[in-house]
């Protein structure tokens, strides 16, 4: 591959200007950034290079915070249960929090939504009393557990605090101001003016998101500091002000113990029930309301917003149907794997789809492990995430890569330096391939049936590394790089649209979750539709419990297509089937399948293509013209992610000899028609050889490790 430019922002910093701009001419950067704690000088501005400008508009404003510490951003609190050992408890409130992330509201306006619960009856206590950050509860019952929600101010912003603790600065806490105040909407609008009048060289302003950060809960104990996080919770949206709000535009007043729900909150991977819908769409208008004014500002000083898809991103959900009326220019995501690329690149709302590649330029990683630091390789890391990413890159297009972080912490690592330049070349040249045309794709057109549906299309509330266990991360990350067309739909839209557009349907994911379906497998219309859609020919895919919900004949509601269902204890007396397991060229050798519960054969015709001892874990159904499908667990891995294709391509009844797919499990190709370029990646650490039968004939590759080998047909 040729040296290429464009394409790449890149992270500059004041006092290593001759860096900045070395790398920018080996990265083959036309864009020059600035990051959190780090700032631009005049001889980088001036270097001939477009500057993004990083904002938080909700942070970094501490002199008029330490002003108005009233219009601080707030969250409901749960203290941890204390069982009462007598007729009075005291519990102090901030005892299981960090106190230099929270202070408590005890204004009365805030107390008049604090309550008091018995865990053990679940019943709301009325009698209870305030004081000196404790509540003593009066006429209770001996050895029941209370607990108490209350509001607290949240006084460090949370990803300052993360940056400030990662990085070990010493320096002031930066605190967030809540936008739902007007006085807090006037100082933001006259400081961004000032703002975009004072920075005249940037050319796009990269708003940090919008206002509200996603939910982190640090704890006192620096055995459980990660106390809950939740990467699209609302649960830092509350205020006094937004719950009286609320009230007068949907006609019924929202509790405390609507967003604490005995202790669980409301976690996205989780189905919600209409009043966390309602407040969503409260804040979600809200959001785009007033950031709609700050981007027109934005855009009377000639300058484009882009937003960045992370840290404050709660009510910005580029998915769904309010995103447009913003008015971005860009939307920015920063990945470590291949379905966040595809989240950003499937938005149709901006123009520039932009990603920011890991490791940043941190010391350490989000898990703590040394990056850029003695101890560290980040060259390595750069190889999984890129090969990870490059799948999905394959498939839709991105327009923009680069990095985030400081740029001066690379210069110990020369190798690094040198694989992201192969990266920008590689990167460009597959843009190149997408600008030609769209890539070829297998006739099995794929929805994945989630509670949230389009929405949350290509994410599962977060990033993989935070829940590694979780089948439907796996699965789309999987489907990521994929030949497929893949929709992610909800409940309400099967049944308003009707499935004649899908050949397949995957549900994956536990019981009860949002990725499952919970409550919405109650829906007879729901069970009689896909029945019916699979009866005509279609294939239904299930993963861990998919349609598991109590209450029926059978766990699973699908269990007559898929031939399968889960005991959950009430069929200790019955047999079972016993079974003989298949050879099946669908699931291939080395394939990887966790066994679970107990699953058992409801229909003498299912197949199974793979088990566990007495425990089916893949198994295949004919119903009617169509086929079910079901796999106990599913990792994403090279061999997986090849039998989930094969799986899905026998489901639909297509042959598992198709063109433009490799014969070697570890590598992958993508076909561009119109500028007849094939690229071929191997995934592996090792040497590959791949053949592709192509239209021109079989191809054939030999690939270095994680390296990319491109053919013109």
């Amino acid at each position: 591959m040729g040296k290429t430019k464009g394409g790449f922002t890149l992270p500059g910093e004041s006092g290593y200007e001759e860096l900045t701009l070395q790398m920018a001419e080996k990265w083959g950067a036309d864009v020059i950034r600035d990051s959190d704690g780090t700032e631009l000088s005049p001889e980088i501005i001036n270097a001939g290079y477009g500057i993004y400008s990083t904002i938080c508009i909700i942070r970094d404003h501490n002199e008029w915070a330490k002003q108005n510490l009233d219009k601080l951003q707030q969250t409901f609190l749960m203290t941890d249960p204390v069982v009462a050992e007598g007729s009075e408890l005291t519990v102090e409130l901030m005892k299981d929090f960090f106190d230099e992330q929270f202070r408590i509201n005890d204004s009365e306006e805030s107390k008049a939504y604090w309550q008091v619960f018995d865990r053990t009856t679940n019943e709301e206590v009325k009698d209870w009393e305030y004081a000196d950050g404790k509540v003593t509860i009066k006429n209770i019952t001996p050895w029941h557990k209370y607990t108490v929600n209350f509001l607290a101010y949240r006084i460090w912003e949370e990803i300052s605090m993360y940056n400030h603790t990662t990085n070990n600065w010493d320096k002031e806490h930066l605190m967030q101001i809540d936008p739902r105040y007007p006085e807090t909407q006037q100082y933001m609008i006259d400081w961004m003016k000032n703002w975009c009048e004072t920075h005249p060289a940037t050319t796009v302003v990269r708003f940090t998101s919008m206002f509200y950060n996603f939910v982190w809960i640090w704890g006192a104990n620096s055995r459980n500091r990660d106390r809950f996080s939740d990467w699209a919770s609302y649960d830092f949206t509350v205020s006094p002000l937004a719950l009286k709000q609320f009230e007068e535009k949907f006609g019924y007043k929202i509790t405390s113990e609507d967003f604490i729900n005995k202790g669980d909150l409301h976690a996205t991977h989780m189905t919600c029930d209409s009043k966390k819908l309602d407040w969503m769409k409260f804040i979600n208008d809200f959001v785009v309301d007033f950031g709609k004014q700050l981007v027109e500002l934005v855009h009377t000083y000639g300058k484009k917003a882009y937003v960045f898809y992370d840290d404050s991103w709660v009510g910005v959900e580029p998915w769904g149907e309010r995103f447009k009326d913003f008015g971005f220019d860009g939307l920015i995501k920063c990945v470590f794997n291949g379905f966040e690329a595809r989240l950003c690149a499937g938005v149709d709302a901006v123009e520039t789809h932009e990603i920011r590649l890991h490791p940043y330029l941190f010391p350490v990683g989000l898990g703590g492990a040394p990056t850029f630091m003695e101890g560290g390789n980040p060259t390595l890391e750069a190889k999984g995430y890129w090969k990870n990413v490059r799948r999905a890159l394959l498939r839709d297009k991105i327009d923009r890569i680069g990095l985030g972080g400081y740029l001066s912490l690379t210069l110990p690592f020369p190798d690094f330096n040198d694989y992201i330049e192969k990266i920008a070349d590689e990167f460009r040249l597959i843009k190149e391939f997408h600008n030609a045309g769209k890539p070829y794709v297998l006739k099995p057109r794929v929805a994945v049936l989630t509670f949230w549906g389009k929405l949350r299309s290509w994410t599962c509330s977060g990033h993989y590394h935070e829940h590694p266990e979780v089948d439907l991360i796996n699965v789309i990350e999987a489907l990521s790089g994929m030949p497929l067309d893949v929709e992610f739909i909800c409940f309400d839209e099967l049944k308003e649209r009707g499935l004649d557009d899908f050949d397949v349907v995957i549900n994956a994911g536990f019981a009860g979750s949002a990725w499952s379906g919970g409550e919405q497998w109650k829906d007879e219309k729901v069970v009689t539709m896909l029945t019916e859609w699979v009866a005509k020919g279609g294939a239904f895919i299930g993963v861990n419990e998919p349609s598991a919900v109590c209450g029926y004949d059978t766990y699973f509601r699908m269990a007559h297509v898929l031939g399968v269902s889960e005991d959950t204890g009430s069929r200790i007396c019955h047999g079972k089937y016993s079974f003989e397991t298949e050879n099946s060229a669908a699931v291939c050798d080395g394939t990887e399948i966790a066994s679970r519960g107990n699953i058992y054969i409801t229909d003498a015709d299912t197949r199974v293509l793979m088990a566990d001892g007495d425990k089916p874990v893949v198994t295949m159904h004919k119903f009617g013209k169509g086929m079910g499908v079901y796999m106990s667990s599913f990792k994403h891995g090279e061999i997986n992610n090849r039998t989930l294709l094969n799986l899905i391509l026998t489901a639909a009844g297509e042959s598992l000899d198709q063109l433009y797919m490799t014969d070697n499990l570890y590598t992958e190709c993508c076909y561009y028609p119109e500028g007849k370029q094939l690229v071929i990646i191997n995934n592996s650490d090792k040497e590959q050889k791949a053949n592709v039968n192509t239209e021109a004939g079989v191809k054939e590759a030999i690939l270095a490790p994680f390296d990319t080998f491109i053919i013109e047909l």
